[in-house]
């Protein structure tokens, strides 16, 4: 029997999140398929049919684990931006790129994340690309504001709209992903360091 949020004690509330921190190390690892419940239970020190009092079954738990990841790279999002806005509009949203490779070096969640938009498991291929447009959509729309607010304050003299602007940082974005995935930390900060300083010469 499923536990509702108002029957869970303290205890139930920390294996809880004990049991989603070890899942989410085991989807990062090992992927949707590779990943076992067995495996998640013994890393929190319960047995597998405990996983069940929480859970129906794997998709629901990666589901809530993605949805909690998804939360947490949202409020880093947020705080980066409130926290850097007197910086100069191209510190900000180059150094915005550089602190995702921090991130997907260093944090966990990050890692989780980005793989799991990119290697969605196929049953669920739908749900996951769908909040990770969602996730897109959002960034492009606050980078469109940004360079919206530029434009009004005559702070950035644009060579494009703002419009195209904000899309091809979110391509730029978008391969750095890739090459992180695919090519590694190193190769990702080079193409980065390339790539930046034409797209910047290109839209000021």
């Amino acid at each position: 029997m499923l536990l509702s949020p108002y029957e869970r004690s303290e205890g139930d509330e920390m294996t809880l999140n004990l049991i989603k921190l070890a899942s989410r190390n085991q989807f990062a690892m090992n992927g949707y398929e590779g990943a076992s419940l067995a495996t998640i239970a013994n890393e929190v020190g319960i047995k597998k049919q405990s996983i069940y009092t929480y859970f129906k079954g794997k998709d629901e738990l990666f589901s809530e684990v993605f949805e909690d990841s998804w939360n947490t790279e949202e409020d880093f999002i947020n705080k980066y931006f409130h926290g850097g806005s007197d910086l100069e509009i191209e510190r900000l949203l180059h150094g915005f790129l550089l602190e995702y490779i921090e991130r997907y070096e260093k944090d966990d969640n990050t890692n989780f994340f980005l793989r799991t938009i990119f290697y969605p498991p196929l049953h669920l291929k739908d749900t996951i690309s769908q909040r990770g447009n969602e996730f897109i959509e959002q960034l492009q729309e606050r980078i469109r504001s940004l360079f919206e607010e530029a434009n009004t304050k005559n702070t950035f003299m644009f060579q494009t709209d703002v419009d195209h602007a904000a899309i091809a940082y979110i391509a730029l974005m978008d391969g750095m992903f890739v090459e992180m995935l695919f090519g590694g930390l190193q190769r990702a900060r080079i193409r980065l360091d390339a790539s930046w300083n034409i797209y910047w010469r290109g839209i000021k």
